[in-house]
């Protein structure tokens, strides 16, 4: 079987999301156009560094070319759409920047089946293996928006323990600065 790349060509919606209780929560990142829905689930430290890196890329076409102008588009904090099924669980993620026509493309590859490691860069062009790819491209506006919206659906979750940092579930946590105690 050969690889797929599902494409969205600025997607009428683009969103990362959560299903489940802070602690036992999935994320997802769903892309939506024309009645396609595609839902892709991600590790949280996934969905963060990508809400990251979009705000870096961002700054740096700003201060590259001024004449771009990143408006600020309305909130969506809509529920994800359902039915929300799994299309792939996502390994490698790639980012590039199209100057031409102004767009961002956000490639999502899907983790190997095998025992291999994990390329470290995405080959769109060698479809030989098997892990399909969701690309996304959009508007450095939507990719703000996006951006934002995952950040705040990352730190949606469980609060910090003021001690130790690690997450405190609703029954409390054992605290190892706290000599084991639950706080």
């Amino acid at each position: 079987m050969s690889a797929r790349i599902i494409t969205f060509e600025r997607p009428a919606r683009f969103v990362a999301g959560t299903v489940g209780q802070p602690g036992e929560r999935t994320f997802f990142v769903q892309a939506e156009d024309s009645g396609r829905l595609i839902s892709v689930s991600m590790e949280k430290s996934q969905v963060q560094a990508l809400a990251d890196r979009l705000i870096y890329m961002l700054r740096e076409i700003k201060q590259s070319d001024s004449s771009i102008v990143i408006s600020i588009l309305e909130k969506d904090d809509k529920p994800l759409n359902t039915p929300i099924e799994e299309e792939f669980r996502v390994g490698v993620i790639g980012l590039a920047y199209n100057g031409d026509e102004s767009t961002i493309q956000i490639d999502m590859q899907a983790v190997s089946e095998t025992t291999e490691e994990e390329p470290d860069f995405i080959d769109v062009d060698d479809l030989s293996s098997d892990q399909d790819i969701l690309r996304v491209v959009i508007s450095p506006s939507e990719a703000s928006r996006f951006a934002k919206r995952a950040s705040a659906v990352v730190n949606a979750g469980r609060l910090p323990c003021p001690f130790c940092g690690g997450p405190i579930d609703a029954k409390g946590h054992l605290c190892p600065r706290a000599n084991g105690y639950r706080r």
